[in-house]
């Protein structure tokens, strides 16, 4: 179970009483009246729901052997290893022993799907060691505790799904629902495998839906609930009261590791297509522009001078791929895609990602205060492998001389905190950009400035100041001096760090 840690805080919150009228007295009730309530559907008990979908659901069991590092040796072989016993690799001809390693295994859940033996799960839970590969063995133990070999046949990175296969036939098995339909504090019911106990039996309700965890990606948009999640639960159904998949579960946000009430469960609507994929023997068809995208916050709206929360903006543009052909550019800020707007519960990743390869599609962009449309032909996502050749490492910073020029600097904790002078090809190697590099390498920052905060460093190279491309610190300096005349309390920034794809941070301007 893949769970993401946080910080618990008590948040006091003083109100006021106050009332709402807009129309005519009587016009209005309450929330809670019971003319506009809907009626009660919680059940008076589980039971005869869990009983009938506790046998389609099964507990995972993987294996793998792994190598042992060094300092994680047998101590009874070390001793008699030093102490020159036989057969120890000292002495006796034995010559060197052969790499080490120890079985590993995870615990988690899954569910059939058909009659005929396939189970969806995570690929978390059946990926290698170390992130690569896959493990060595997976196991499928049902509720009457038969235990099956299952082979993989097929696995999605991307979405965290996996789809297995047990031989016979027979199986007890469960159906798809429309998690499209989904409303928040509806009850849900999940079934699983916790830390390795079996079949067990949560319920709650769905607290929020299309909740995101980490801010990027297609798939990161999950329906949250209250239904107890703990390690192990991973890729078990979460179920509507009509005993249909609504969502995989897959995370949980918890300061301790345990369930704290925020579980997370992959929607439906988004796990069915790629299962259905694996199953046919394809790759899940996804729409890809060749962008990388950043979420507009409140620095990069004040920048931009657009409202905050709406649409998100064009990092970098993969040359020769649709975007680049249809005309989109850094710096751009996509607002609808398909005609459907852009928003932090349907990113552009996500609304892009639904659109069939090869089909062509406009795009309405923000440049320079204005919006324009655009037509592109979406291509097909590249394997995670892929994308990582394309994107590039992102190393540290390397330290450089900025003695070796004369060139003025602006002073630290001034305008932007930054204390700059223009590129050269020496500082070029020193911060390992390429030779060709135009801009403005940053020698220190201000501790307290803004451009701190956001994680700007020593060695970093500014390359444009509101989509403006710079090379001296007089330009950075008007930049500044109009974006305050324009009423502006931010600019936006292009940095590049060493051989990694440049991106944009909005920086406040200092009073």
């Amino acid at each position: 179970m893949r769970y993401a840690y946080s910080v618990a805080a008590a948040l006091l919150i003083g109100g006021s009483a106050f009332s709402i009228a807009t129309g005519p007295v009587g016009a209005q009730v309450a929330q809670n009246a019971p003319a506009a309530m809907p009626p009660r559907g919680a059940p008076v008990s589980f039971a005869d729901l869990a009983a009938r979908l506790q046998p389609a659901v099964v507990n995972i069991q993987t294996k793998q052997r792994v190598p042992v590092r060094q300092g994680q040796t047998d101590p009874l072989a070390e001793f008699l290893r030093r102490f020159g016993q036989p057969g120890q690799g000292q002495g006796g001809g034995q010559g060197e022993a052969a790499p080490q390693t120890r079985e590993s295994g995870s615990l988690g859940s899954g569910f059939f799907i058909s009659a005929d033996g396939y189970v969806v799960t995570n690929n978390h839970l059946i990926q290698g060691a170390g992130g690569t590969g896959t493990v060595d063995s997976v196991t499928v133990i049902m509720t009457d505790r038969r235990e099956l070999p299952a082979r993989i046949i097929g696995r999605d990175a991307a979405s965290d799904l996996a789809l297995l296969k047990v031989e016979g036939s027979g199986f007890p098995f469960v159906s798809w629902g429309d998690s499209q339909r989904a409303r928040v504090g509806d009850w849900v019911m999940a079934i699983g495998n916790p830390y390795g106990l079996g079949g067990t039996v949560t319920a709650g309700i769905i607290s929020a839906l299309h909740r995101g965890i980490t801010g990027a990606g297609a798939y990161d948009r999950y329906i949250q609930t209250d239904a107890s999640i703990n390690m192990g639960n991973s890729g078990g159904p979460m179920f509507d009261l009509d005993g249909n998949v609504i969502g995989v579960n897959s995370a949980l946000i918890s300061p301790t590791g345990a369930s704290v009430g925020i579980g997370l469960a992959i929607p439906a609507e988004l796990a069915r297509p790629v299962i259905d994929s694996l199953r046919r023997g394809q790759r899940p068809q996804r729409g890809y522009l060749g962008i990388s995208l950043l979420p507009i916050g409140e620095s990069e709206a004040a920048a931009l001078g657009i409202p905050r929360n709406q649409g998100e903006l064009v990092r970098s543009v993969v040359p020769g791929q649709p975007a680049a052909r249809a005309g989109i550019q850094q710096g751009d800020v996509i607002v609808r895609v398909s005609g459907r707007e852009v928003t932090p519960d349907e990113t552009a990743s996500y609304l892009i990602s639904l659109v069939t390869p090869g089909q062509r599609v406009p795009i309405e962009v923000i440049r320079d205060g204005r919006r324009v449309t655009v037509n592109t032909t979406v291509a097909q996502r590249p394997t995670d492998e892929e994308l990582a050749r394309i994107s590039g490492a992102t190393p540290e910073g390397q330290a450089f001389d900025p003695n070796d020029q004369n060139a003025p600097a602006v002073p630290a904790g001034q305008a932007l905190g930054l204390s700059l002078q223009p590129l050269t090809a020496d500082i070029a190697r020193a911060v390992n950009v390429p030779a060709e590099t135009r801009g403005l390498v940053v020698t220190n920052v201000d501790a307290n400035s803004d451009a701190a905060e956001k994680g700007i460093r020593r060695g970093d190279v500014i390359l444009s100041v509101n989509r403006q491309a710079v090379s001296s610190t007089a330009q950075v300096g008007a930049a500044v001096d109009a974006a305050r005349r324009a009423g502006r309390t931010a600019v936006l920034l292009l940095v590049k760090r060493g051989p990694a794809p440049e991106g944009f941070i909005g920086v406040d301007i200092a009073r």
